[in-house]
């Protein structure tokens, strides 16, 4: 059983692609932080990533990396995304947690695993974290019954593909551009080819799309040869500039048409 592969096919039987909110713990605050997570919810995200505050963030573009700065300097822990791990699920949506790997090593990933799946999570991706070097959490997430996901890149042969998909649970996450997380003006085509490829590697898998969304008309482009939509920077940015949590809601009414046009 998987909730995450759940969730995406009952989107893709209603002929849409899942939409995928990412959102940090701990910015402005805990609070104010969990209530964006519900909001984007509200709105239409049919899944949200929880993302775990770090001090090293390598692969966050400015955005998501200012919210996260603020986080840290809080003291926020994983006490604090368990508990919005809870308060997604409480509202309807399937709660997944972005976390690189060394706050999930630091936390004991027996124990988080553990932690996870009580607080209703559906399981973790990890960016950082290559199959190979997996084991543990491996066996964590298969006594708990949790999702995996791991990260595919248009650099990514075809052999890491394969690889990679075959140890995947819930989705494979296909960053459709190199380098760091961000908006962007224009989707390009590199994404449609990278999910063209990894679901020749695995074609039962469900591939979502992430790195550079921003609004509701890129969203309906990515809907198009995707079976899910993640958008990160364009929520975060919207704490940031001060429209708050109605921000975060009108947004993800916006994303939640484009996956549905």
């Amino acid at each position: 059983m998987s909730a995450l592969a759940d969730r995406i096919a009952a989107a893709k039987s209603h002929d849409r692609a899942a939409l995928v909110a990412y959102l940090p713990v701990g910015y402005p605050d805990v609070d104010t932080s969990i209530a964006a997570m519900v909001a984007a919810v509200e709105g239409g995200a049919d899944v949200v990533e929880i993302g775990v505050p770090y001090s090293d963030p390598g692969m966050d573009g400015p955005v998501i990396q200012e919210a996260v700065d603020v986080a840290v300097r809080a003291g926020v822990g994983m006490r604090d995304v368990l508990r919005a791990v809870s308060a997604v699920a409480d509202a309807g949506a399937v709660p997944v947690v972005m976390s690189y790997w060394n706050p999930i090593e630091r936390y004991g990933v027996a124990r988080f695993a553990a932690d996870l799946a009580a607080a209703g999570g559906a399981g973790a991706i990890t960016p950082d974290l290559i199959p190979d070097e997996a084991a543990e959490w491996l066996a964590a997430s298969d006594e708990h019954g949790l999702d995996r996901v791991f990260l595919v890149a248009p650099s990514s042969t075809g052999a890491r593909l394969r690889s990679t998909t075959a140890a995947c649970r819930g989705f494979v996450y296909a960053a459709s551009t190199m380098g760091v997380t961000g908006t962007r003006e224009t989707v390009g085509d590199t994404a449609e080819a990278l999910v063209a490829r990894t679901r020749e590697a695995a074609p039962g898998l469900a591939v979502c799309v992430g790195l550079g969304v921003s609004n509701g008309q890129q969203a309906a482009e990515v809907a198009g040869f995707a079976d899910g939509v993640i958008v990160g920077s364009a929520y975060v940015r919207e704490l940031l500039e001060g429209r708050g949590v109605d921000g975060v809601r009108a947004l993800s009414e916006d994303l939640a048409k484009g996956v549905r046009a």
